[in-house]
């Protein structure tokens, strides 16, 4: 290469490419993140953070006390015909509360937070595809649409789901691993100040009952986050009108909430979901894959932001020890343990996660789950723990139970 603009180019301003940014710019090398659009930006989510993904913002020193965090106590289920309160667990590795925050600023907040450590972001930036060296084949820098382009030493893909770069790179999606979709909108309501993330575990199409669930997130400024998320395990997913589905979801709620069109906030949007590791290898020949451009999302719950985050970090780590190689080849030899580190890390949780899926995908397996779970709220603490994969290495019973099943489990 004769030039280098930069140590490390990270595609993506979302929450992964800000961590991973953020991570080695903290570690002192040159960090150049490019971001397709301009902040503020919409984003489709449930807005809900886990006590997992707020250990990230706070080991990353973003100031969760500030205006427009709401804190929330844990989770309540609705299901079955019955309603209960799950507290997040207290844990030694987690904090004991979630968050909520919308996606329209919390993204900015998260990429601002790394520019404060020496990040360089470009908005605006739309990146087109990688530059490839012609001898090796390993990728040297990234093609923008206004015909410009930037070199590094390595590269991060941390442009979701459709990435540009990691199809740029022959790397496809693996048909054999769960993909989800998430349809959500906002409504001004009274529901919008509430101690608990709210979710309903029983999403029916007439007759069927559906491998997923709807929830109800207070935004505490007046509107609810309400959507829906549905696993593509089911015979009816791809021939559902998911949008209609909702609408018609809402239609059953108590009418003193205000979940009508009415009230609406914002037209109805969604996105798809990539679980478990559904594009590997997350290293190939320069170009390191981070969130959902490498299908790290939880198939448990749907999941992302917090995974996001965490391997940001986890290869933010690894390409700094790759960095300070003397030679090339030591360099690669580094970055290749990227894809085992993560398997190890969580490889066997998401297996059992697919497995899971799989099985709820059955109409018969959700229903009975629903029908004879629910009642039993020791069952449903453990549930919680489980499918939010909050646990101690050194716990109780039930994270003994987790953590054993996670190891051996064989890796996703």
């Amino acid at each position: 290469m004769s030039t280098i603009d930069a140590d490390v180019i990270v595609v993506g301003a979302g929450p992964a490419g800000s961590a991973t940014a953020f991570y080695l710019a903290h570690a002192g090398f040159d960090v150049l993140l490019l971001e397709k659009t301009r902040f503020p930006r919409e984003k489709v989510c449930g807005d809900g953070l886990t006590p997992r993904a707020v250990k990230q913002l706070l080991n990353m020193g973003v100031d969760v006390d500030a205006p427009g965090w709401i804190r929330n106590k844990g989770l309540r289920v609705v299901g079955g015909g019955l309603r209960f309160e799950l507290d997040w667990p207290q844990l030694e590795r987690f904090p004991d509360f979630g968050l909520v925050r919308t996606r329209q600023d919390f993204d900015q907040i998260v990429a601002a937070n790394a520019v404060k450590n020496g990040v360089r972001l470009k908005e605006g930036v739309t990146v087109t595809g990688p530059v490839l060296d012609d001898r090796s084949g390993h990728i040297v820098g990234v093609k923008t649409k206004d015909g410009a382009e930037y070199r590094s030493r390595v590269v991060v893909a941390a442009d979701g789901n459709s990435t540009r770069l990691a199809l740029g790179m022959g790397l496809h999606k693996r048909e054999d691993r769960p993909m989800g979709v998430a349809v959500r909108t906002y409504f001004e309501s009274p529901r919008h100040d509430d101690d608990y993330l709210e979710t309903w575990l029983e999403l029916w199409d007439g007759d069927t009952l559906l491998p997923g669930y709807g929830w109800v997130f207070g935004v505490g400024d007046g509107t609810a986050n309400v959507g829906l998320g549905l696993l593509n395990t089911s015979a009816q997913f791809g021939n559902i009108d998911y949008r209609d589905l909702l609408r018609r979801w809402c239609r059953s709620m108590p009418a003193e909430w205000g979940f009508t069109e009415e009230n609406m906030t914002g037209p109805i949007r969604g996105a798809a979901l990539p679980m478990a590791f559904n594009r590997q290898p997350h290293y190939t020949r320069g170009l390191v894959l981070v969130g959902d451009s490498g299908g790290a999302i939880n198939p448990f719950n749907g999941e992302g932001i917090a995974y996001a985050m965490e391997t940001g970090e986890i290869a933010a780590e690894i390409i700094a020890r790759a960095l300070v190689g003397a030679t090339p080849a030591q360099r690669e030899r580094t970055l290749r343990t990227y894809p085992q580190v993560l398997k190890d890390a969580y490889g066997g949780y998401f297996t059992l996660g697919r497995l899971f899926v799989e099985a709820i995908g059955k109409p018969g397996v959700m229903r009975f789950g629903t029908r004879h779970g629910l009642p039993h709220p020791r069952l449903m603490r453990f549930a919680l723990k489980l499918l939010g994969n909050l646990t101690d290495r050194r716990g109780d019973a039930s994270d003994m139970i987790i953590n054993a099943l996670s190891k051996v489990a064989p890796p996703a």
